[in-house]
């Protein structure tokens, strides 16, 4: 069952936000600090819950903002909302700065420590495995209306329970778990053969 193109059509939210980062891309400093005005909370929210520390969280939010500026071109409407763009990059650096806290753990633990820790990477077919599940997902997402990709989007990246997207969308509790609920019923039958060969 196919979505109506009406039920794609992007928010009024999205539309500002795609004008932003194309201001962004051309080198729009205003846009970029616009930008930041409109959407550094929930970025914000995100690495603080990721990393636990409200200083690493202004640094990793600064680093985003830093990425954006320099890979604004990069950014894919076909791929997803810009926000979801944004928290992605946000949960990457995040991890990433994790990661580098556990590094310099790690350099004063015995040596024998190191035989325990498994590759961060992964071979070559686990990335490529990862990659194309991945891609997948984004398809499946693309399926999803607006509003239903929001509210999971919400519950993934920020980890958001339903009352809480309800707050910060403005919308019945009953509404958002309705979305929720068709959202991912639709997933659920887009990855329904992936799901099976597993």
């Amino acid at each position: 069952m196919g979505c109506s193109k009406s039920s794609l059509k992007p928010s009024a939210k999205d539309v500002e936000l795609r004008r932003l980062i194309s201001a962004v891309a051309a080198g729009d400093q205003s846009a970029l600090a616009e930008l930041y005005d409109v959407s550094s909370r929930v970025v914000f929210s995100l690495v603080l819950r990721i990393v636990g520390d409200r200083a690493v969280t202004e640094e990793v939010t600064l680093d985003v903002y830093t990425q954006v500026w320099r890979q604004a071109t990069a950014y894919d409407s076909s791929r997803g909302t810009l926000l979801a763009w944004l928290l992605t990059i946000a949960r990457t650096r995040a991890i990433d700065r994790l990661r580098s806290g556990k590094q310099d753990k790690r350099r004063s633990k015995p040596l024998e420590y190191a035989n325990s820790i498994k590759s961060a990477t992964g071979d070559p077919e686990e990335s490529s495995a990862l990659s194309e599940q991945q891609r997948l997902v984004r398809g499946a997402l693309a399926v999803l209306s607006t509003d239903q990709r929001q509210v999971i989007e919400l519950a993934y990246y920020q980890g958001l329970s339903q009352s809480e997207i309800a707050r910060a969308l403005g919308h019945p509790l009953g509404t958002v778990k309705t979305r929720t609920r068709l959202g991912l019923m639709k997933l659920r039958e887009a990855l329904g053969p992936v799901l099976k060969g597993r």
